[in-house]
């Protein structure tokens, strides 16, 4: 009789902790879903956030798209003194709101990052609470498991009862099945969520340097400008024909570097100094600076602040003032115009394979015409401040003008170049 009522007790008391577990596995889910609803709040409140982000962003686009075709349509009129002061205008106010845009655009990143924080938070939380809970899930039911089926059967009055035994641990085990699944979603969820994390790290990196070259953008429009209205104090015919004697300027340096390399050439011929040349080896340009900072204007460039004159002939590559240049690969010193004045400098190297290369606006000189040089040698300090040695009429700010050459003939730099 005493053995009997121990049998009902012990078979009760399984049950009893059947439904134990079972409950508690359920109100792990249970508050596992209630914070996530909490977090999702907050994620949600940032989700709207970034979303008026974009929408402001799109405002911008538009009104930099009208812009944009402005600037379009005034190259293509007349060079008038009004129509460059025009274009000037428009490119400045195309570059205010690419920084407003570019600044939205820091800020979308920003709650981004935020948003992408607070999701591998709740997948950091949530998956440390289900580590603890299938580690005691597994140590209970290691417990359970060493009652054979037969005790249990004989613990219970009758079959009823052992199967809600059964059913219940298939139901344990089911969703101890589940919850390893999860867990192993949430994991590889949550690397992916880091690495997106990472990406919009560098996103953001990338837009912020991006903002730094649009505000020095817009300070060398403003420069540019401010020439422009200086020029606006002559009448019409002044400045046509002070466009004129610029244009004629410009053609007559092309004109000099074009003769002067022909001629220094078949000077290097007769001295046999070719054989240096060959010694070189084929040619292979670097970089005379840094680009990290950026380019300014491109190979002939539509929105080159003085196209109107002259089709830019090179690249140009922002610089601090004083930076040191670089000879872009071995060559000879063909050509040193400084003079320690504002007038435009400007260094000729001359290369193998019929190539040349110039550096403009330099405030510093460091070779002489006549020597040669190897590919990394510093030959000078690049300029282009307005009213600085070297600068010239047609400098907005401080960067390094680099043209390449093709037997005397400008070529795009940047075919050339890494």
């Amino acid at each position: 009789m005493i053995e009997t009522k121990t049998k009902k007790n012990k078979g009760r008391e399984i049950l009893a902790y059947l439904l134990i577990v079972s409950f508690v596995m359920a109100n792990f889910f249970a508050v596992q879903k209630q914070a996530l609803a909490q977090e999702e709040g907050g994620i949600g409140d940032l989700t709207q956030e970034i979303e008026q982000r974009k929408k402001d962003i799109e405002t911008l686009q538009k009104e930099i798209d009208a812009y944009e075709e402005q600037i379009n349509q005034k190259q293509k009129e007349a060079k008038t003194l009004r129509n460059q002061l025009a274009i000037l205008e428009n490119q400045i106010a195309k570059v205010e709101l690419d920084i407003s845009a570019t600044e939205k655009k820091i800020e979308e990143t920003n709650l981004e990052i935020q948003t992408l924080n607070l999701q591998i938070n709740q997948k950091e939380e949530e998956i440390v609470g289900q580590k603890n809970k299938i580690s005691e899930y597994i140590r209970l039911i290691h417990q359970n498991d060493q009652v054979s089926y037969l005790e249990v059967l004989m613990l219970n009055n009758n079959f009823s009862e052992f199967f809600d035994y059964m059913k219940y641990i298939e139901e344990i085990h089911g969703k101890l099945n589940e919850m390893l699944n999860k867990l192993k979603a949430d994991k590889k969820e949550m690397e992916i969520q880091k690495s997106n994390l990472e990406e919009k790290k560098q996103q953001e990196e990338t837009l912020k340097d991006q903002l730094s070259q649009q505000k020095s953008e817009l300070e060398e429009r403003s420069t540019g400008r401010e020439i422009v209205l200086v020029q606006t104090r002559l009448t019409e015919r002044q400045y046509q024909n002070y466009l004129y004697q610029l244009q004629l300027e410009q053609q007559q340096i092309n004109s000099d570097i074009i003769t002067l390399e022909k001629r220094v050439r078949e000077e290097l011929e007769k001295k046999n100094k070719e054989e240096i040349f060959n010694e070189f080896g084929p040619a292979a340009l670097g970089w005379p600076v840094s680009p990290d900072r950026g380019i300014t204007a491109y190979f002939h460039d539509p929105d080159y602040p003085f196209r109107y004159i002259f089709e830019h002939p090179a690249i140009d590559i922002r610089a601090y003032q004083g930076t040191s240049i670089k000879a872009a690969e071995n060559g000879y010193v063909a050509k040193v115009k400084f003079n320690g004045s504002t007038s435009y400098a400007y260094i000729m190297l001359i290369h193998n394979d019929g190539l040349s290369t110039v550096y403009g606006h330099v405030s510093r000189v460091d070779v002489e015409e006549d020597q040669f040089v190897t590919k990394g040698q510093i030959i000078g300090a690049s300029g282009g401040m307005p009213g600085t040695p070297g600068a010239g009429n047609l400098s907005t700010g401080p960067h390094l003008h680099f043209e390449v050459r093709l037997n005397g003939i400008p070529v795009n730099p940047l075919e050339y170049l890494p």
